[in-house]
């Protein structure tokens, strides 16, 4: 099993189906970007079925024991339980998950779960509609994505809610969210806004520090560290007093960076391998894949790749000034 060179292991790989979504966040796909214009990829350009499930294949022979589905949106791209039992079908996949902005997820709740998928991750950054019509930048309402998320817990699906949280922008809807994941007993895990990619404006005077979020939180409920820390994890985990079963937690990538755990690779729609959210280059294996190479030559070239990796960007993001780095509508969360 490979480790790279600050000796963190491979075990989890975030499998990019699509660089295309319905919605338009600012801090992932502007819409004065993201344009009618805008050239996404070509279909024959992105992976089919069968070769991702080649390379999840080769991942999970190296240490990957997680997959989760991203964007894009992933419920664009058709066909997806097929994928679902055909990832299912790997030996060592103990988990398989999805991030969505669960617009279309009331409606394909039950083939999902049917297929092997365990649970999803929703997005959904705002309850108050003006708020999250602005965020979204389509002006679409948050009745479609909370109707996806009952029919998630409906159908049996583990369900988490993130939100991205943006100063002067929905840092008041921090405690509407808290009591509707509470009523629905799922974890809501709050993001520090990120620069990803090279569109988003991203300030740090527009960052809300978790430690903030949590006082807020705390002047209404009784909050409780996790202790059991999981291998790799990029959330601090806290639960309610009141309800311990529910917990909350804090992806903090920029006031308390985590990369000394992360044990995270990314592909793209279009097969490209990346080692971190902030890298520079991927590493193509889409077009040694279709040039034939055999399984054994793939996977040495991914447990190269990945014995070289050196990435700590949120550590060093001070330095990082003038960096190209992928979009995440294309690389995924």
């Amino acid at each position: 099993m490979p480790l790279d060179t600050l000796s963190r292991p491979l075990r989890d790989l975030r499998i990019s189906v699509t660089d295309r979504c319905n919605f338009r966040c600012r801090y992932c796909m502007p819409a004065e970007i993201f344009g009618a214009d805008y050239n996404f990829l070509p279909k024959p350009e992105i992976l089919t079925h069968e070769e991702i499930a080649t390379l999840a294949r080769v991942f999970c022979s190296l240490g990957v024991e997680k997959l989760r589905l991203t964007g894009g949106e992933p419920l664009l791209r058709r066909g997806l339980p097929d994928l679902i039992e055909m990832l299912g079908g790997i030996a060592g996949v103990k988990d398989i998950a999805m991030t969505t902005n669960a617009t279309a997820l009331a409606r394909n709740a039950k083939s999902l779960k049917k297929a092997g998928l365990h649970r999803v991750t929703v997005s959904l950054d705002a309850l108050d509609a003006g708020i999250f019509s602005v965020m979204n930048g389509v002006g679409a309402t948050p009745e479609r994505v909370i109707e996806g998320v009952d029919a998630a817990l409906e159908h049996g699906l583990g369900v988490k809610v993130n939100a991205v949280i943006q100063k002067g922008v929905n840092d008041g809807e921090v405690l509407a969210l808290a009591r509707f994941a509470r009523e629905r007993g799922v974890t809501l895990r709050f993001i520090e806004f990120m620069d990803t990619g090279n569109t988003n404006r991203w300030q740090h005077d527009q960052v809300v520090p978790s430690a903030k979020l949590l006082e807020i939180l705390c002047q209404e409920y009784k909050i409780s560290s996790v202790k059991d820390v999981l291998a790799g994890e990029t959330a601090r985990r806290y639960h309610y007093d009141d309800m311990p079963d529910v917990e909350l937690g804090f992806i903090s990538s920029v006031s308390q960076p985590f990369c000394r755990s992360c044990n995270r690779a990314r592909l793209s729609a279009d097969g490209q391998i990346f080692t971190c959210l902030f890298a520079e280059k991927g590493h193509d294996l889409k077009s040694l894949l279709r040039a034939g190479a055999s399984v054994e030559e793939l996977t040495d070239r991914v447990a190269s790749i990945w014995g070289k990796r050196d990435d700590r960007y949120s550590e060093i993001r001070a330095d990082g000034g003038g960096r190209q780095k992928p979009e995440m509508s294309y690389i995924g969360g």
